[in-house]
């Protein structure tokens, strides 16, 4: 099972050469060529949302806006029609109220954060498991620490249909060291499985020393068998400013 976390990149007309419409024929080859069983995506704007689902015919496209209308960026899913059924879909907010839409921590920015949630079952052998997908703040520590709290404390305490295994993807904003990545040490039952690789966020190519904040962390119930990124660039024209990353999980 081929899963990939791909911060996309929100687009307004802010990038040159870079701009969504100049890399949108590069992620749909890439895309095409892979053929992951599911993707995660992070600042996702209604406009890409709606390309993703247009051109991803192989996929539904799940997911919601993230302020107070279910408008604006999501961390939106898609998942390969042929390979999974969807049993349950779910977001929530990263806050104090996370069943309020466009709810948020007081000590993060002004950028409400969301987890999309899917329970998959995979049609060949009718295993159900879920996928937990996030983008935590930008700014805030103690807010990003605060997210993945809730989201572990969630995956934890979730009951729907017994201990399902899980895999949680996203773009953290938080260097593998971080005392943000600290509170996944509170739990055995879980690895990160891009733990081997560089980088990934390069805006672009611009960054010497490429940051790694975006993970794929899995139930020790599946096993990892690849672990690597897309670096593809074309003409200077990149995937996103991220590098998407993917794993071969069994």
């Amino acid at each position: 099972m081929q899963i990939v976390t791909f911060n996309i990149r929100c687009d307004y007309g802010q990038d040159g050469e870079n701009n969504f419409v100049n890399r949108k024929d590069l992620i749909e080859k890439k895309i095409k060529e892979e053929q992951p069983d599911i993707l995660c995506f992070q600042e996702v704007l209604p406009h890409v949302a709606e390309w993703l689902k247009s051109n991803l015919t192989d996929y539904y496209v799940i997911g919601c806006g993230r302020d107070s209308k279910l408008e604006n960026e999501q961390t939106c899913i898609a998942y390969h029609k042929e390979v999974f059924n969807m049993v349950k879909m779910e977001v929530f907010w990263l806050s104090d109220t996370p069943e309020v839409p466009g709810s948020r921590y007081l000590n993060q920015s002004e950028c409400p954060r969301t987890c999309t949630v899917l329970y998959l079952q995979e049609i060949k052998t009718s295993k159900v498991f879920r996928v937990y997908n996030t983008h935590l703040d930008h700014i805030g520590s103690d807010a990003r620490k605060q997210g993945l709290s809730l989201i572990m404390e969630k995956i934890i305490k979730a009951d729907y249909l017994g201990n399902i295994p899980f895999i949680l993807t996203g773009d953290f904003n938080a260097l593998p060291d971080s005392e943000e990545l600290a509170v996944l040490k509170n739990y055995d039952n879980l690895y990160d499985c891009t733990e081997s690789l560089d980088g990934t966020f390069h805006d672009y190519g611009r960054i010497k020393d490429e940051e790694k904040i975006d993970y794929i962390i899995a139930d020790k119930a599946f096993g990892c068998q690849e672990s690597v990124r897309w670096t593809d660039c074309v003409d200077g024209v990149y995937l996103s400013d991220h590098y998407p990353v993917s794993v071969v999980l069994h």
